[in-house]
Protein backbone atom coordinates (compact mmCIF):
# COMPACT_ATOMS: atom_id res chain seq x y z
CA UNK A 1 0.00 0.00 0.00
CA UNK A 2 1.39 3.12 -1.49
CA UNK A 3 -1.16 5.86 0.77
CA UNK A 4 -1.30 8.03 -2.35
CA UNK A 5 -3.66 8.81 -4.56
CA UNK A 6 -4.16 10.87 -7.77
CA UNK A 7 -6.86 13.29 -8.16
CA UNK A 8 -7.71 14.36 -11.43
CA UNK A 9 -10.05 17.55 -10.97
CA UNK A 10 -12.61 18.04 -13.90
CA UNK A 11 -14.90 20.97 -12.47
CA UNK A 12 -18.98 20.08 -12.19
CA UNK A 13 -20.75 20.95 -8.59
CA UNK A 14 -17.98 19.43 -6.80
CA UNK A 15 -15.80 22.17 -7.94
CA UNK A 16 -18.59 25.01 -7.76
CA UNK A 17 -19.84 27.79 -5.58
CA UNK A 18 -23.22 29.22 -4.86
CA UNK A 19 -23.61 32.88 -5.51
CA UNK A 20 -26.44 34.64 -5.33
CA UNK A 21 -28.54 31.49 -6.28
CA UNK A 22 -26.45 30.60 -9.14
CA UNK A 23 -23.85 27.53 -9.29
CA UNK A 24 -20.45 28.16 -10.83
CA UNK A 25 -17.34 27.26 -11.11
CA UNK A 26 -14.40 27.93 -8.85
CA UNK A 27 -10.82 28.92 -9.47
CA UNK A 28 -8.61 27.48 -7.58
CA UNK A 29 -4.87 25.99 -7.01
CA UNK A 30 -5.47 24.39 -4.49
CA UNK A 31 -8.76 21.71 -3.41
CA UNK A 32 -11.10 22.46 -0.94
CA UNK A 33 -12.15 18.78 -1.36
CA UNK A 34 -8.82 17.12 -0.23
CA UNK A 35 -8.61 20.07 2.59
CA UNK A 36 -12.09 19.52 3.90
CA UNK A 37 -11.34 15.63 3.41
CA UNK A 38 -8.36 15.59 5.80
CA UNK A 39 -10.03 17.79 8.23
CA UNK A 40 -12.15 15.59 8.86
CA UNK A 41 -10.62 11.72 8.06
CA UNK A 42 -7.29 12.63 8.37
CA UNK A 43 -4.13 13.30 6.41
CA UNK A 44 -2.74 9.29 6.22
CA UNK A 45 -3.48 9.31 2.59
CA UNK A 46 -1.35 11.49 0.18
CA UNK A 47 -2.94 13.36 -2.39
CA UNK A 48 -1.21 14.52 -6.20
CA UNK A 49 -3.81 16.74 -7.42
CA UNK A 50 -4.05 17.30 -11.95
CA UNK A 51 -6.47 19.64 -13.30
CA UNK A 52 -6.63 18.91 -16.96
CA UNK A 53 -10.39 20.88 -17.13
CA UNK A 54 -12.22 22.45 -15.42
CA UNK A 55 -15.95 23.11 -16.92
CA UNK A 56 -19.63 21.92 -15.96
CA UNK A 57 -20.39 18.68 -17.06
CA UNK A 58 -23.19 19.59 -19.40
CA UNK A 59 -21.11 21.40 -21.44
CA UNK A 60 -18.57 18.50 -22.09
CA UNK A 61 -17.46 18.55 -25.57
CA UNK A 62 -15.97 15.27 -27.05
CA UNK A 63 -12.34 17.08 -27.15
CA UNK A 64 -12.81 17.69 -23.34
CA UNK A 65 -13.34 13.78 -22.94
CA UNK A 66 -10.18 13.08 -24.87
CA UNK A 67 -8.09 15.40 -22.77
CA UNK A 68 -9.72 13.63 -19.67
CA UNK A 69 -8.83 10.21 -21.10
CA UNK A 70 -5.15 11.66 -21.99
CA UNK A 71 -4.69 12.87 -18.53
CA UNK A 72 -5.55 9.43 -17.41
CA UNK A 73 -3.30 7.98 -19.83
CA UNK A 74 -0.21 9.81 -18.52
CA UNK A 75 -0.77 8.83 -14.76
CA UNK A 76 2.40 7.27 -13.58
CA UNK A 77 0.26 3.98 -12.48
CA UNK A 78 2.97 2.36 -10.09
CA UNK A 79 3.43 5.64 -7.94
CA UNK A 80 -0.65 4.84 -6.80
CA UNK A 81 -3.06 3.03 -5.26
CA UNK A 82 -5.64 4.66 -7.35
CA UNK A 83 -6.78 7.74 -9.34
CA UNK A 84 -9.71 9.79 -8.71
CA UNK A 85 -12.18 11.54 -10.86
CA UNK A 86 -14.15 14.69 -9.80
CA UNK A 87 -17.07 15.15 -11.97
CA UNK A 88 -19.77 16.77 -12.82
CA UNK A 89 -22.96 15.05 -11.70
CA UNK A 90 -25.35 15.95 -15.31
CA UNK A 91 -23.36 13.92 -17.57
CA UNK A 92 -21.12 11.60 -15.14
CA UNK A 93 -23.46 8.13 -15.71
CA UNK A 94 -22.01 9.12 -19.82
CA UNK A 95 -18.30 9.85 -18.79
CA UNK A 96 -18.59 6.55 -16.21
CA UNK A 97 -20.08 4.25 -18.72
CA UNK A 98 -17.43 5.43 -21.59
CA UNK A 99 -14.11 5.04 -19.41
CA UNK A 100 -15.59 1.72 -18.42
CA UNK A 101 -14.92 1.09 -21.56
CA UNK A 102 -11.91 2.34 -22.96
CA UNK A 103 -9.82 1.75 -19.48
CA UNK A 104 -11.56 -1.73 -18.80
CA UNK A 105 -7.97 -2.98 -18.24
CA UNK A 106 -6.53 -0.25 -16.38
CA UNK A 107 -4.51 -1.94 -13.46
CA UNK A 108 -5.85 0.61 -10.79
CA UNK A 109 -9.35 1.03 -9.67
CA UNK A 110 -10.22 4.43 -11.03
CA UNK A 111 -13.41 5.94 -8.96
CA UNK A 112 -15.37 8.98 -10.30
CA UNK A 113 -17.15 11.33 -7.41
CA UNK A 114 -19.40 13.87 -7.54
CA UNK A 115 -21.42 16.15 -5.93
CA UNK A 116 -25.27 16.92 -6.22
CA UNK A 117 -24.50 20.32 -4.72
CA UNK A 118 -21.56 22.76 -4.19
CA UNK A 119 -19.15 22.01 -1.27
CA UNK A 120 -20.36 25.29 0.76
CA UNK A 121 -24.01 23.51 0.85
CA UNK A 122 -24.88 21.68 4.28
CA UNK A 123 -26.36 19.24 1.76
CA UNK A 124 -23.72 18.54 -0.20
CA UNK A 125 -22.74 14.96 0.10
CA UNK A 126 -19.19 15.60 -2.24
CA UNK A 127 -16.72 15.22 0.53
CA UNK A 128 -18.72 11.86 1.41
CA UNK A 129 -18.36 10.43 -1.98
CA UNK A 130 -14.70 11.45 -1.92
CA UNK A 131 -14.38 9.39 1.17
CA UNK A 132 -16.02 6.36 -0.14
CA UNK A 133 -13.66 6.51 -2.91
CA UNK A 134 -10.67 7.00 -0.89
CA UNK A 135 -11.90 3.59 1.46
CA UNK A 136 -12.88 1.52 -2.05
CA UNK A 137 -9.20 2.27 -3.22
CA UNK A 138 -7.48 1.43 -0.08
CA UNK A 139 -9.43 -2.23 0.29
CA UNK A 140 -9.33 -3.55 -2.91
CA UNK A 141 -6.33 -5.15 -4.98
CA UNK A 142 -7.67 -4.53 -8.32
CA UNK A 143 -8.01 -2.17 -11.15
CA UNK A 144 -11.08 -1.33 -13.38
CA UNK A 145 -13.54 1.56 -13.39
CA UNK A 146 -15.89 2.87 -10.56
CA UNK A 147 -18.31 5.42 -9.10
CA UNK A 148 -18.67 6.25 -5.68
CA UNK A 149 -21.94 8.11 -4.78
CA UNK A 150 -24.38 8.72 -1.46
CA UNK A 151 -27.99 9.19 -1.96
CA UNK A 152 -30.07 10.47 0.26
CA UNK A 153 -30.50 8.41 3.78
CA UNK A 154 -28.15 5.45 2.51
CA UNK A 155 -24.67 4.43 3.10
CA UNK A 156 -22.38 5.52 0.34
CA UNK A 157 -22.35 2.99 -2.65
CA UNK A 158 -19.78 1.57 -4.89
CA UNK A 159 -20.83 1.11 -8.33
CA UNK A 160 -19.56 -0.76 -11.48
CA UNK A 161 -19.14 2.64 -14.02
CA UNK A 162 -20.34 0.27 -16.69
CA UNK A 163 -23.00 -0.41 -14.66
CA UNK A 164 -24.29 3.19 -13.92
CA UNK A 165 -27.85 4.61 -14.83
CA UNK A 166 -29.38 7.93 -15.40
CA UNK A 167 -29.87 10.15 -12.52
CA UNK A 168 -33.82 10.17 -11.28
CA UNK A 169 -35.39 13.37 -12.51
CA UNK A 170 -35.35 15.96 -9.78
CA UNK A 171 -33.82 14.31 -7.15
CA UNK A 172 -30.47 13.12 -8.81
CA UNK A 173 -29.77 10.11 -7.26
CA UNK A 174 -27.36 7.20 -9.04
CA UNK A 175 -27.63 3.69 -9.20
CA UNK A 176 -27.36 0.69 -11.04
CA UNK A 177 -28.40 -1.52 -13.06
CA UNK A 178 -31.72 -3.29 -11.51
CA UNK A 179 -30.64 -1.52 -8.64
CA UNK A 180 -27.74 -3.67 -7.73
CA UNK A 181 -24.57 -1.84 -6.99
CA UNK A 182 -21.04 -3.80 -6.67
CA UNK A 183 -20.63 -2.56 -2.81
CA UNK A 184 -21.21 0.05 -0.27
CA UNK A 185 -18.57 1.48 2.73
CA UNK A 186 -20.22 0.87 5.98
CA UNK A 187 -18.28 1.94 9.34
CA UNK A 188 -15.55 3.28 7.37
CA UNK A 189 -15.49 -0.09 5.47
CA UNK A 190 -15.42 -1.49 2.14
CA UNK A 191 -18.31 -4.34 1.99
CA UNK A 192 -18.97 -6.72 -1.34
CA UNK A 193 -22.25 -6.91 -2.62
CA UNK A 194 -22.78 -10.61 -2.98
CA UNK A 195 -25.81 -10.62 -5.39
CA UNK A 196 -25.66 -13.04 -8.15
CA UNK A 197 -25.48 -10.30 -10.78
CA UNK A 198 -22.36 -8.80 -9.62
CA UNK A 199 -19.21 -10.44 -10.79
CA UNK A 200 -17.18 -12.30 -8.79
CA UNK A 201 -13.93 -10.94 -6.47
CA UNK A 202 -11.46 -13.28 -8.51
CA UNK A 203 -12.52 -12.27 -11.69
CA UNK A 204 -11.64 -8.34 -11.10
CA UNK A 205 -8.38 -9.83 -10.46
CA UNK A 206 -7.84 -11.24 -13.71
CA UNK A 207 -6.24 -9.92 -16.32
CA UNK A 208 -8.96 -8.44 -19.33
CA UNK A 209 -8.28 -7.22 -22.67
CA UNK A 210 -8.12 -3.48 -23.92
CA UNK A 211 -11.30 -2.24 -25.28
CA UNK A 212 -11.17 -2.09 -29.29
CA UNK A 213 -12.95 0.83 -29.81
CA UNK A 214 -11.24 3.99 -28.44
CA UNK A 215 -12.77 6.54 -30.49
CA UNK A 216 -16.12 8.61 -30.32
CA UNK A 217 -18.16 9.61 -32.96
CA UNK A 218 -21.38 11.41 -32.46
CA UNK A 219 -23.08 10.82 -35.99
CA UNK A 220 -26.13 9.49 -34.07
CA UNK A 221 -29.92 10.14 -33.27
CA UNK A 222 -31.48 9.46 -29.70
CA UNK A 223 -35.14 8.74 -29.34
CA UNK A 224 -37.01 7.63 -26.28
CA UNK A 225 -40.16 5.47 -26.54
CA UNK A 226 -43.24 7.69 -24.96
CA UNK A 227 -46.82 6.99 -25.53
CA UNK A 228 -48.15 8.38 -28.43
CA UNK A 229 -44.42 9.39 -30.38
CA UNK A 230 -44.63 10.38 -33.67
CA UNK A 231 -42.03 9.04 -35.61
CA UNK A 232 -42.85 11.22 -38.44
CA UNK A 233 -41.02 14.42 -37.27
CA UNK A 234 -37.60 12.66 -37.55
CA UNK A 235 -37.16 12.86 -41.36
CA UNK A 236 -33.35 13.68 -42.34
CA UNK A 237 -33.46 15.58 -45.45
CA UNK A 238 -30.53 17.46 -44.34
CA UNK A 239 -28.30 16.00 -42.35
CA UNK A 240 -28.27 11.92 -42.46
CA UNK A 241 -26.83 10.51 -38.96
CA UNK A 242 -24.90 6.97 -39.33
CA UNK A 243 -27.04 5.33 -36.62
CA UNK A 244 -30.44 6.07 -34.89
CA UNK A 245 -30.99 4.51 -31.10
CA UNK A 246 -34.14 4.03 -29.41
CA UNK A 247 -34.64 3.69 -25.99
CA UNK A 248 -37.28 1.06 -25.84
CA UNK A 249 -39.58 0.68 -22.72
CA UNK A 250 -38.46 -0.85 -19.73
CA UNK A 251 -40.27 -4.63 -21.22
CA UNK A 252 -38.26 -4.14 -24.66
CA UNK A 253 -41.47 -2.94 -26.51
CA UNK A 254 -41.91 -0.11 -28.81
CA UNK A 255 -45.74 1.11 -30.51
CA UNK A 256 -45.69 -0.95 -33.66
CA UNK A 257 -49.21 -0.77 -34.73
CA UNK A 258 -50.55 2.56 -36.63
CA UNK A 259 -49.20 4.93 -38.76
CA UNK A 260 -46.82 8.05 -37.66
CA UNK A 261 -46.27 6.17 -34.08
CA UNK A 262 -45.63 3.05 -35.89
CA UNK A 263 -41.77 2.22 -35.56
CA UNK A 264 -41.86 -0.49 -37.90
CA UNK A 265 -42.65 2.44 -40.38
CA UNK A 266 -39.52 4.26 -39.10
CA UNK A 267 -37.51 1.55 -39.18
CA UNK A 268 -38.22 0.83 -43.09
CA UNK A 269 -37.62 4.58 -43.79
CA UNK A 270 -34.51 4.85 -42.00
CA UNK A 271 -33.27 1.62 -43.87
CA UNK A 272 -34.07 3.42 -47.02
CA UNK A 273 -31.71 5.82 -46.17
CA UNK A 274 -29.33 3.68 -44.85
CA UNK A 275 -29.09 4.59 -41.50
CA UNK A 276 -28.73 2.17 -38.80
CA UNK A 277 -31.19 1.40 -36.32
CA UNK A 278 -30.41 -0.30 -33.04
CA UNK A 279 -32.78 -1.08 -30.16
CA UNK A 280 -32.15 -0.77 -26.37
CA UNK A 281 -32.53 -2.31 -23.40
CA UNK A 282 -33.38 -5.76 -23.87
CA UNK A 283 -32.97 -8.66 -21.50
CA UNK A 284 -32.32 -11.80 -23.39
CA UNK A 285 -34.14 -14.02 -20.60
CA UNK A 286 -37.66 -11.90 -20.36
CA UNK A 287 -40.97 -13.18 -22.40
CA UNK A 288 -40.85 -11.43 -25.58
CA UNK A 289 -44.12 -9.07 -25.98
CA UNK A 290 -46.53 -9.95 -29.18
CA UNK A 291 -45.96 -6.46 -30.38
CA UNK A 292 -42.25 -7.10 -30.39
CA UNK A 293 -41.83 -10.31 -31.84
CA UNK A 294 -39.38 -9.87 -34.80
CA UNK A 295 -38.34 -6.51 -33.88
CA UNK A 296 -35.02 -7.55 -32.60
CA UNK A 297 -34.29 -9.81 -36.00
CA UNK A 298 -35.88 -6.66 -37.86
CA UNK A 299 -32.71 -3.91 -36.22
CA UNK A 300 -29.68 -3.92 -34.85
CA UNK A 301 -30.41 -5.55 -30.53
CA UNK A 302 -28.60 -4.36 -27.45
CA UNK A 303 -29.07 -7.83 -25.22
CA UNK A 304 -28.19 -7.46 -21.52
CA UNK A 305 -27.10 -3.91 -21.21
CA UNK A 306 -28.27 -0.54 -19.75
CA UNK A 307 -29.72 2.07 -22.52
CA UNK A 308 -26.79 4.28 -21.25
CA UNK A 309 -24.27 1.51 -22.01
CA UNK A 310 -25.46 0.60 -25.79
CA UNK A 311 -25.07 4.49 -26.16
CA UNK A 312 -21.53 4.27 -25.59
CA UNK A 313 -20.84 0.82 -27.30
CA UNK A 314 -22.58 2.83 -30.57
CA UNK A 315 -20.80 5.79 -30.36
CA UNK A 316 -17.65 3.92 -30.17
CA UNK A 317 -18.37 1.56 -32.48
CA UNK A 318 -18.82 4.86 -35.22
CA UNK A 319 -15.62 5.94 -34.10
CA UNK A 320 -13.78 3.28 -34.65
CA UNK A 321 -14.59 1.68 -37.32
CA UNK A 322 -16.05 -1.23 -35.97
CA UNK A 323 -19.22 -2.94 -36.06
CA UNK A 324 -21.90 -1.74 -33.80
CA UNK A 325 -23.32 -5.01 -33.47
CA UNK A 326 -19.78 -6.54 -32.76
CA UNK A 327 -19.32 -4.22 -30.45
CA UNK A 328 -22.36 -4.42 -28.68
CA UNK A 329 -22.14 -8.27 -28.11
CA UNK A 330 -18.52 -7.39 -26.13
CA UNK A 331 -18.29 -7.82 -22.49
CA UNK A 332 -15.17 -5.68 -21.58
CA UNK A 333 -16.02 -4.91 -17.84
CA UNK A 334 -18.78 -6.80 -16.63
CA UNK A 335 -21.64 -4.39 -18.50
CA UNK A 336 -23.49 -7.53 -19.69
CA UNK A 337 -26.04 -9.06 -17.30
CA UNK A 338 -25.84 -12.56 -18.75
Amino acid sequence: MKNRICVIFTGGTIGSFTNGGVVDLKRESSSALINIYKQRFGDSVEFDELRPLNILSENVQPSDLEKMADCLRGVDKEKYDGIIITHGTDTLCFTANLFSQIFCDISLPVVFVSALYPLDDERSRGVENFAGAVTFIKSVDFGGVFVSFQNYGENCKIHLASRLVSATQFSGEYDSVLNVHFGEIIGGKFVYNQNALNPALKELRQSRKSCAAQKLCTDMVTIQAHSLLNFDYYRFTDVKPKAVMVQLYHSGTVCTEGKEANFKNFLAYCKKLGIEVVIAPIDSRAHTYESAVGLAESCTAAYDISFEMATVKVLLALGSGISIEEELATNNFFEKLH
